[in-house]
């Protein structure tokens, strides 16, 4: 179990990144979920030792992570939003070079490992290929091999889908969520539909706070019923958007259509539609604007 809390952390610019966080993740799936600039990223670099917080403190089952930071990340996988790579050297040079930084120093040690991960992640046919030819798909997954080292017991892999085409996004889920059957892996994203699909709990982060955290099939059950939609024409929006409680809009077929949050119809045209887990991620947010707001 990673054990979250009060954790807080403001820039010298004055921007405050992480306010007063509190979170228990255990083994499994945890998404992280929040739009650009809402805190994901600078948590997971608090988790990952590469910044320290103002206040707080994290600990994985005894072990204080912000204690001793090299013992740390001997239990850490790591795999940033910006992952860069020698694109002149092979994925198994490479991956054989982050071995050794990670102590693996047995060369048969080592290539047996080298081997196993390469497979794991499926670049074994590739390789003798240079990092710089692959797709964006096979760096991510090159970048997960680079976490495994060490067989971490916590992994954190942030933002991993963005960019991916759907077939590479789904080979990528899929091989995090073999990961996740072991050890703790924090997916930090803006796709709501990765966390939909692989994690068995979550969280929800805006502004630097955590607006929500549990399960996210229970989440979505809380609205059901309050939930409907209608298609309107664009020019019509912000009349809506000045009476009613609405979630989310998107184009469909060259009209908008709406998603609002009410107790009951409301008003004639509007149909109920089940909940989704984008209705409670943009239904967090919005209350979270318009709380700052009053």
């Amino acid at each position: 179990m990673l054990s979250i809390r009060h954790l807080s952390k403001t820039y010298a610019n004055g921007v405050r990144a992480l306010r007063d966080i509190s979170l228990d993740i255990p083994n499994g799936m945890f998404g992280l979920l929040g739009p650009n600039g809402a805190g994901k990223s600078s948590l997971m670099r608090t988790i990952a030792t590469l910044q320290d917080p103002d206040e707080g403190s994290i600990r994985l089952d005894d072990m204080d992570l912000l204690a001793d930071k090299q013992a740390t990340r001997r239990l850490l996988g790591y795999l940033p939003q910006e992952f860069g790579v020698y694109p002149k050297v092979s994925a198994e040079a490479m991956l054989d070079h982050f071995a050794v930084l990670k102590g693996v120093v047995a060369k048969g040690e080592r290539r047996e490992l080298v081997e196993a991960l390469l497979r794991q992640v499926n670049l074994w046919d590739v390789r003798k290929r240079k990092l710089g030819s692959f797709s964006g798909g096979m760096r991510q997954r090159f970048g997960i091999a680079q976490a495994l080292i060490g067989d971490p017991r916590l992994v954190i892999v942030d933002e991993p889908t963005a960019g991916l085409d759907p077939e590479e996004r789904n080979r990528f889920l899929n091989l995090l969520a073999e990961i996740g059957e072991r050890v703790v892996v924090i997916l930090s994203t803006h796709i709501v539909e990765d966390v939909t699909d692989l994690c068995q709990r979550m969280a929800i982060i805006g502004q630097g706070q955590l607006l929500l955290a549990g399960e996210p099939y229970e989440a979505i059950r809380a609205l059901e019923g309050r939930v409907w939609r209608r298609m309107i024409d664009k020019a019509e929006l912000d009349g809506y958007r000045a009476r009613m409680n609405i979630l989310s809009t998107r184009l469909a077929g060259g009209r908008t259509l709406l998603h609002v949050l009410a107790d009951s119809l409301p008003e004639a045209g509007f149909e109920p539609v089940a909940p989704d887990l984008e209705d409670v991620y943009f239904g967090r947010l919005r209350a979270q604007v318009a709380t700052r707001a009053a």
